[in-house]
């Protein structure tokens, strides 16, 4: 058989060795057995190859011949790679030189089709034997080795096979064992490796899925301590870590099963998720569903986060009730330090809770706690109009809503530091319209003096008076709040003192812990003549990598595999710039189309289309600035360097 590796990697030596440091080497290997489980048999071939190797190194004609034949084999184009023909009666010693050499998956792919009819040996011979226990040993050392790489499916993968083989033929039951638990242990970070891949790859990402409720369920749920290799300090900050890989609608569905089971924290969370979905794709039914689910579930202090899905659902009147029933004194003050107005301090409270507990944290969703934009979309509005007449709700005339405009009415709008919008003059019709606020429904009421549904010009849209009673129905509540979200529009700077109750699984460390993690990874391109698909996948590599390295993840210390030293440099001091700020950024980056302008043997030019946007984060993780989601078309030069195409430069052809 063929053995693929050379006299000196199978003996142990590097290639500047002399003779003496050969035999030296030579003698160690053979007062150092592998295992001592193997025959003598297997033990004496493995001598005898190890002799063998020795004798040519160390005879110097020979050494030359063979020195100049890898060095043949290296000019090649990488199809020839240097091999011991071995006989098969040395098959198992090789075999277990070549896992020694640091090749174990070689070593048990071989061992494994050794194994297989029609070569299988005779059943329980030594053979056999030696043979079963090398590929035991080489498929626990293969999966440590991919493990190191963090290819932690992979490593899945070999310690299956090797389980599925050691169990057909019935022995080794210790490493049967070793092999389960390390499969276990492996759980976690599966978990990660297969749910950080693109939403394309669907079947990797469900069996991620499926992973990730068999080992809940081995915790006995979310709130479980059953799992002795994975504790509760371990979990807690893996489970946060792991919802930013789940969309929205995988965690609805994960934690909606789980709620379904008694878990509490399962409940909040798919209260949460509901919530998020609803607001960023404007199906208020969701939001609605989520109420529905925190009022039933009776746990205490909700009622401030009922204050916010009330007033999604446009009930103000039922909002403020909440809110004032529920907030603290802490809270309360915040509030009415961020407007003057009940309402306003309510779309305060919301749109804070918005952007710091509901829409972080998924794969699939970018959206702004705009709650102008929420409340001027056709199908929220249809939802309110719906929800009034079904439940009997009686539209407030424009006239009776209306009182004589005085600028005390209004959250002074320096305090909010919105001094670049309109003064705080009445707001008519035409005005709210144009601040973006949604058309007055159909038959909302008329005026003493006009019949046809219209609103008077001159009758302005007055912020109601903490005197006023908050009994304020259908479009008018609407559109009072868009009003008070629009003076809001800019999100605060201080969040408010009032955690939301969520459960204890659901709060992470201030500092996560980080195992596991799936780090970043380098992947090079090799191809002397690539394509446009796999130039596109090398700059989706770069792209992720740097994405990754803004957020705060380690830079990989092979990344000048896939970049040269200018764009490394960049990359270097933009992360050094926001380390000194004490900020990170939060990138999306999808690649629309590319294609190849230039393709040379050492010199590719692509031209990408992409999607961008991004956040900007401050040390506790709140927002401190946006950039809107936008199309992008920038220039890529990539230099083939050894055998590597490497990025070489970055222009903007906008």
């Amino acid at each position: 058989m063929d053995l693929p590796i050379d006299h000196f990697r199978l003996l142990g030596v590097p290639p500047s060795a002399d003779a003496q440091g050969v035999l030296r080497t030579l003698q160690s290997r053979l007062d150092r057995p592998p295992h001592p489980g193997f025959t003598a048999e297997t033990l004496q071939s493995r001598a005898e190859l190890l002799r063998a190797s020795a004798d040519l190194l160390c005879d110097a004609d020979r050494r030359a011949a063979y020195e100049a034949e890898l060095t043949s084999l290296a000019g090649s184009d990488g199809s020839l790679q240097p091999a011991l023909d071995i006989a098969s009666a040395r098959q198992v010693g090789g075999l277990v030189l070549l896992m020694e050499g640091g090749q174990p998956l070689e070593a048990f792919e071989l061992a494994s089709r050794s194994l297989q009819p029609p070569q299988s040996p005779t059943l329980g011979s030594g053979r056999e034997a030696d043979l079963t226990l090398l590929a035991g040993l080489a498929c626990l050392a293969a999966a440590s080795e991919l493990e190191e790489q963090r290819r932690f499916e992979a490593a899945a993968r070999t310690l299956q096979q090797g389980l599925q083989l050691l169990q057909r033929l019935g022995r080794q039951p210790d490493l049967r064992e070793t092999m389960h638990s390390q499969l276990d242990r492996l759980t976690p970070y599966r978990v990660l490796d297969l749910l950080s891949r693109d939403l394309v790859a669907g079947v990797e990402r469900q069996e991620g899925l499926e992973l990730l409720e068999q080992l809940v369920q081995r915790r006995g749920g979310l709130e479980g301590d059953g799992d002795p290799q994975f504790p509760s300090q371990d979990f807690q900050p893996f489970f946060h870590q792991i919802r930013a890989f789940l969309t929205v609608q995988e965690q609805v569905d994960l934690f909606s099963r789980w709620a379904a089971t008694g878990s509490d924290a399962a409940d909040f969370l798919a209260t949460i998720a509901l919530t998020a979905s609803g607001f960023a794709q404007r199906k208020p039914e969701r939001i609605a569903e989520a109420r529905h689910r925190l009022q039933r579930s009776g746990r205490e202090g909700i009622d401030p986060l009922l204050a916010n899905l009330h007033l999604l659902l446009g009930e103000a009147d039922t909002a403020r009730t909440c809110f004032d029933r529920g907030a603290s004194q802490e809270l309360k003050d915040w509030a009415a330090g961020k407007s003057a107005d009940p309402l306003g301090q309510l779309c305060a409270y919301c749109s804070d809770w918005l952007v710091r507990d509901v829409l972080p944290g998924y794969r699939d969703l970018e959206a702004e706690p705009d709650l102008v934009a929420y409340f001027s979309d056709r199908d929220v509005v249809a939802y309110v109009e719906r929800e009034d007449q079904r439940r009997g709700r009686s539209y407030l005339s424009s006239r009776a809503a209306a009182e004589p405009a005085d600028a005390s009415a209004f959250p002074p709008f320096d305090d909010l530091g919105l001094g670049t919008l309109p003064p705080p003059a009445p707001l008519s019709l035409d005005a709210g319209s144009a601040a973006g606020f949604a058309p007055r429904p159909e038959g909302a009421g008329t005026t003493d003096s006009d019949d046809d549904g219209e609103l008077d010009d001159d009758v302005p849209l007055r912020w109601p008076s903490p005197s006023r009673p908050w009994l304020l129905g259908g479009g008018a509540a609407l559109l009072l709040v868009l009003a008070a979200a629009w003076v809001l529009r800019q999100r605060q700077s201080s969040p408010p003192p009032a955690p939301t109750p969520a459960p204890p699984v659901t709060a992470p460390a201030p500092k996560p812990a980080p195992r596991p993690v799936v780090g970043l990874r380098v992947t090079p391109l090799t191809a002397s003549r690539p394509d446009a698909a796999q130039v596109r996948r090398l700059l989706e590599n770069w792209l992720t990598v740097k994405s990754g390295v803004l957020a705060g993840e380690p830079t990989p210390q092979d990344l000048d595999r896939i970049a040269r030293e200018g764009p490394m440099a960049l990359l270097a001091r933009e992360r050094r710039g926001d380390l000194a700020r004490g900020q990170t950024q939060q990138l999306e980056v999808q690649i629309i189309d590319l294609s190849l302008s230039e393709s040379g043997p050492r010199r590719i030019v692509a031209v990408a289309r992409l999607r961008y946007s991004d956040r900007r984060l401050d040390a506790n993780g709140r927002v401190l600035e946006t950039t809107a989601p936008l199309e992008l078309r920038n220039g890529y030069v990539f230099g083939r360097d050894g055998d590597s195409w490497r990025l070489a430069a970055t222009q903007s052809l906008n």
